[in-house]
């Protein structure tokens, strides 16, 4: 057992003296004082009156069971850590056990070789916990208005443009990666424009399959297509005199964008089945995530229609690009997720914090609220741990993973072979090896005749 400066507690509760007489002799060691309990009730009682740091109760005690014991434990003492025991826990004990706060569920069988390792671990947990630092960052207030938080510089250039561009009509293209916050900074835009008294519309373009969009964007006739059984309003009419956001506009077909296009030169359009000529006088936001000038270069985006939309272009920061922020937007999700579960305040440590910092965030914003709702969920204390807080591996690791075992095959080619073809046979063998020489499954696996493969195969050296 790791040395420590000051005395722990350990508390054994099991009904078998003998169970209780090996754990103690397993488990001693220089500045743990091992108490022992062979039923549940006095074992409360002794958690109530002393300062237990860790506790190991088997399930099966009287007068009730250890799962009621834990529940009794984290009412009267919330920091102490709780392992339970039983000859095979169920599934459902395992449950209910980790839902009740234990910071473990160990198998009886296995304690030989398990018990230890758990303690100290348990030890160590605790006194990360007793170290951690206070919360870093205070939450900026948000006033309702916007719910952007960040004091990087990054986003204050932000603020400074919605600050600038709300006050006009003019078209605003929002461009930045996915999770950044474009939604959050379109509705800035329209909350502090003279237009905040009507409505904001949003419509992602990406989601609306192509021959629903035109009817959601300018609405339709009863009857003007199958399912076409009354009247609509699109969203052009709905937001007439406020704002219409259209949200990865980057991925509207091409004969809505032209339709698209007459709306903003001159503010007129009808509806779907219709000839009458409508007008809505509305100011349009629109974001992507995509390069819509390699998107135009393509021909996937209309040339005319990008500068109308860009009169003025907003660029949001990757959260990559302003660190400084995370402390803020880490404490404003805790916050936020504990107070909707009605959970107690959770904290992080200030090496957590500094993992989270460390990260490189492709999700952005919304991978970091989902990184801090998984570990709140997650969280059997409330304090969080860097090891508490699970990081997702990034897409460009793995595709750097993916790079270098190429540049180890490529490495691997013999002097003057055709690298295509020597590749291409390297691969061959080694799915026909997975495929247990299997030449039907490899070859499917491949995308290629058994023949080609065997024709493949024949010209190795």
């Amino acid at each position: 057992m790791a040395d420590s400066p000051t005395e722990e507690t350990l508390l054994l509760v099991d009904p078998d003296h003998d169970f209780l007489d090996w754990a103690t002799k397993h488990l001693s060691a220089r500045d743990l004082r091992i108490l022992r309990c062979d039923n549940a009730q006095n074992a409360a009682k002794v958690v109530e009156k002393t300062q237990v740091d860790v506790v190991i109760a088997a399930i099966s005690l009287e007068p009730f069971d250890g799962l009621e014991l834990l529940t009794q434990i984290r009412q009267q003492s919330p920091q102490t850590l709780v392992i339970l025991t039983a000859g095979f826990p169920t599934t459902g004990q395992v449950i209910e056990a980790t839902q009740r706060g234990a910071h473990d569920v160990l198998r009886k069988e296995a304690l030989p070789f398990e018990l230890r390792p758990v303690v100290e671990s348990a030890l160590q947990t605790l006194e990360d916990r007793r170290s951690a630092e206070e919360p870093v960052a205070d939450v900026p207030t948000v006033d309702g208005r916007v719910k952007i938080i960040g004091v990087s510089r990054a986003l204050q250039d932000v603020f400074k443009m919605v600050g600038r561009v709300a006050r006009s009509d003019a078209p605003v293209l929002i461009s930045g990666e996915s999770g950044t916050g474009k939604e959050l900074v379109a509705k800035a835009i329209h909350e502090y424009s003279p237009r905040r008294q009507k409505e904001l519309i949003t419509i992602n373009c990406g989601a609306i399959p192509e021959n629903l969009l035109e009817s959601e964007l300018f609405g339709h006739e009863k009857g003007s297509f199958t399912g076409a059984i009354a009247k609509r309003e699109g969203r052009f009419e709905q937001a007439d005199g406020g704002t219409l956001f259209l949200d990865e506009i980057g991925d509207m077909p091409l004969s809505i964008q032209v339709k698209l296009l007459r709306v903003l030169q001159d503010g007129t359009f009808s509806r779907v089945g219709s000839n009458e000529t409508l007008k809505s006088d509305v100011r349009v936001v629109a974001a992507t995530h995509k390069d819509l000038v390699a998107e135009v270069a393509a021909g996937r985006f209309r040339e005319d229609l990008y500068y109308r939309l860009n009169v003025v272009e907003l660029r949001i920061p990757p959260l990559r690009d302003r660190r400084e922020d995370i402390p803020l937007l880490a404490e404003f999700f805790l916050q936020k997720i504990t107070r909707k579960n009605g959970m107690a305040r959770i904290r992080l440590t200030g090496e957590a914090v500094a993992a989270l910092q460390l990260h490189n965030w492709p999700g952005n914003v919304r991978e970091l609220e989902n990184t801090i709702a998984r570990a709140c969920a997650l969280a059997s204390s409330t304090i969080l741990l860097p090891a508490d807080i699970p990081l997702a591996a990034a897409p460009s690791a793995m595709r750097n993973t993916v790079s270098d075992a190429m540049d180890r095959l490529l490495n691997a080619a013999p002097t003057g072979t055709n690298l295509i073809e020597w590749v291409s046979r390297e691969v061959a063998t080694r799915v026909l090896e997975r495929s247990n020489g299997d030449l039907k499954e490899a070859s499917i696996e491949l995308g290629v005749t058994a023949q080609e493969l065997r024709t493949l195969l024949a010209t190795k050296d």
